[in-house]
């Protein structure tokens, strides 16, 4: 993996680590002890969802207001993380004739992009709900980009870890095949 590409891989996993850290903190449930912003997100309705949002009260509101501003920093972390250890996947896997990987790699490393994209929609009508514009429409769009997102994401995080399990692999057979 060239220099540069590592440098911004550290960069962006120090960020993905910092920010999933912070939302964890600020999480409404720490202060409100109710339901966390993963039950908002998934909340599928606007009766569930405004009974969340009133379970908050005013500082839980605050804090989930806050969590869903940072979690667009968040996702362009994530998103850019797992997207480029996913282009670094296919490339070693072009390189060591990995042909499975390499083929896979054509498209799994945009599922990382695309996830951030369906969390971005899901933070717009989360948004809404939150200030009491979201109607009957925002809760089930919110739970449904969630969904697509939590299986876009997973699937470019099991690749990146595919293809380091099998870069650790080779590594560490390569000096019993010098020798």
């Amino acid at each position: 993996m060239s220099t540069p590409r590592k440098r911004v891989l550290i960069l962006l996993g120090v960020a993905t680590v910092a920010f999933t850290v912070i939302l964890e903190v600020i999480d409404p449930s720490h202060v409100s002890h109710g339901p966390t912003i993963l039950d908002f997100e998934f909340a599928g309705s606007h009766a569930r969802a405004a009974q969340i949002v009133a379970e908050w009260g005013a500082k839980g509101r605050s804090a989930a207001h806050l969590s869903l501003l940072l979690d667009y920093g968040y996702m362009l972390s994530y998103g850019l993380f797992f997207a480029l250890a996913g282009f670094a996947v296919r490339d070693a896997a072009r390189t060591r004739g990995w042909q499975r990987l390499a083929v896979i790699g054509a498209v799994v490393p945009f599922f990382a992009l695309a996830a951030a994209s369906f969390d971005a929609s899901e933070n717009v009508a989360l948004l809404l709900t939150l200030a009491g514009h979201g109607g009957s429409f925002a809760p089930p769009f919110a739970a449904v980009c969630s969904a697509i997102k939590f299986m876009l994401i997973t699937i470019a995080i099991l690749y990146a870890l595919c293809g380091l399990v099998l870069w650790l692999r080779a590594r560490r057979l390569q000096p019993s095949q010098a020798g």
